[in-house]
């Protein structure tokens, strides 16, 4: 999410007069209609990471040949804290997961940086790696695929030494322009540690901005530093032999997959990512901008953010992109799980996992869905979550455990298994009702950490 409120209406307009070149209807028809679907020849289904995903035209599929959506909560503040953070403390415990499943999310998007991750980084943190594949498993094992997501980046400077508050700008850990050369060692290294997960998927970078669509996807030069494209970001995963699904997200902020139709990253297993924003992003752009993508037939879209920063923001926008993500068989991650206000703005209002209006959308459209976990199950992580005494997993309902514990469903209290551990409920942990709900009162800001310690400017 950008810092700047208001995107101009002009570049809107201008972008995407060839997207879908190749494609028999317009770039601003998004009409649903039927797909292709997963009946695939035996060449498409040995492209997939062990329990993992392929994609044909605009369907992700299961190995066995099932259509799948991702339905889910994008989690901020491994980017700004490489501990990250939770109740106004180090570490993300177990029972962030498993709230989110009481919701029924089948995923959680976590936003990284990589100076926190590559060795040779003065912001490196020897216990970052440790903590992400805790975060990782501690997901998987309450039923949640991951999408490991490249938020900040250095403009190919390790020897930056502040992590935040300097959005665009040298010398700083933050959201930049494109990803850089360091970011090519990131996913190295990334897409190594996790090509035996298929339940793993990888966001090669957040929000690209003010670069064309050919420095998008075959690099350049910007503001004097060397921008790695998105192809040369996906050849580099594909080079460690990892067949996980990879994520790009457009132009303009994310928002703008316009030239995606006809002119697309070269290889499988390749989503696109939207970024859609109130009021910046109108829903009059949406056909042109991505719509298109899906309802033709042309490649898989998933909003891995999306929500309505205005000052009194209400659940229609939230409301309006689900609805209109489920006419076309779109999957999403809504930003941002995170106890804050409208400006940020936050899914939850406290560390209770009360939903705000907005949250309460989610909730609603999550628990609307037949529910099938997606992790691999396994036992909770230990060591250093916080959260140690069991926080409510759907803020009413049974407790689950925070680190080190089974996960507990809210309704039975069984153990970790995905299939009996994580209830989701309506009936037991989560209330499934959207009224009668916090409003999520009080301003997060739009900063890097809503909590302190962050990204000035707010730009996730």
């Amino acid at each position: 999410m950008r810092s700047s409120v208001l995107v101009s209406i002009s570049i809107l307009a201008m972008a995407g007069c060839d997207a879908g070149a190749n494609s028999t209807t317009s770039s601003t028809d998004a009409t649903p209609r039927p797909l292709k679907g997963c009946n695939v020849d035996a060449s498409v289904r040995s492209k997939v990471a062990p329990g993992g995903y392929y994609t044909n035209g605009a369907s992700v599929c299961t190995a066995n040949g099932s259509p799948h959506l991702f339905h889910g909560v994008a989690r901020p503040s491994f980017e700004w804290d490489a501990a990250g953070e939770w109740a106004d403390g180090s570490g993300v415990p177990r029972s962030d997961f498993d709230a989110m499943a009481s919701w029924h999310a089948n995923v959680v998007r976590i936003a990284l940086n990589q100076d926190f991750w590559l060795s040779g980084a003065k912001l490196y943190n020897a216990k970052y790696q440790d903590t992400i594949d805790r975060a990782v498993k501690n997901a998987e094992a309450a039923g949640l695929d991951v999408i490991l997501d490249l938020h900040w980046s250095d403009r190919g400077d390790l020897t930056v030494a502040i992590a935040g508050q300097g959005q665009g700008k040298a010398g700083h850990a933050d959201q930049q322009q494109m990803a850089d050369v360091n970011s090519k060692q990131f996913w190295l290294e990334v897409a190594t540690k996790y090509k035996d997960d298929g339940h793993v998927l990888f966001e090669l970078y957040n929000e690209p901005h003010d670069i064309d669509w050919s420095t998008w996807l075959h690099g350049g030069n910007v503001l004097g530093y060397k921008v790695v494209g998105m192809q040369e970001l996906y050849d580099t995963v594909r080079g460690t032999g990892a067949h996980n699904i990879v994520i790009a997200g457009g132009t303009s902020w994310a928002f703008d997959l316009s030239r995606a139709g006809g002119d697309r990253i070269q290889g499988y297993n390749v989503m696109y990512a939207t970024h859609a924003y109130s009021p910046q992003n109108p829903q009059t752009a949406w056909d042109s901008m991505f719509g298109y993508l899906a309802a033709q037939d042309i490649a898989p879209v998933i909003a891995t953010e999306f929500g309505d920063v205005s000052k009194n923001c209400t659940g229609e926008w939230n409301s309006a992109i689900t609805q209109y993500a489920d006419a076309r068989q779109i999957s999403w991650t809504a930003w941002a799980w995170w106890a804050g206000g409208c400006s940020f703005p936050s899914l939850i209002s406290d560390w209770d996992y009360t939903p705000t209006v907005q949250g309460a959308a989610i909730k609603a459209a999550l628990l609307s869905y037949p529910y099938q976990p997606a992790g691999i199950p396994s036992a909770a992580s230990s060591g250093g979550t916080g959260g140690t005494g069991g926080a409510s997993a759907a803020g009413s309902g049974g407790s689950s455990a925070g680190s080190g514990g089974a996960s507990g469903s809210a309704a039975n209290g069984a153990s970790g298994s995905p299939a009996g551990g994580v209830s989701g409920s309506a009936a037991g942990g989560a209330s499934g009702s959207a009224g009668a709900l916090s409003s999520g009162a009080g301003n997060a800001g739009l900063s890097g950490s809503a909590g302190g310690g962050g990204a000035a400017g707010g730009n996730q």
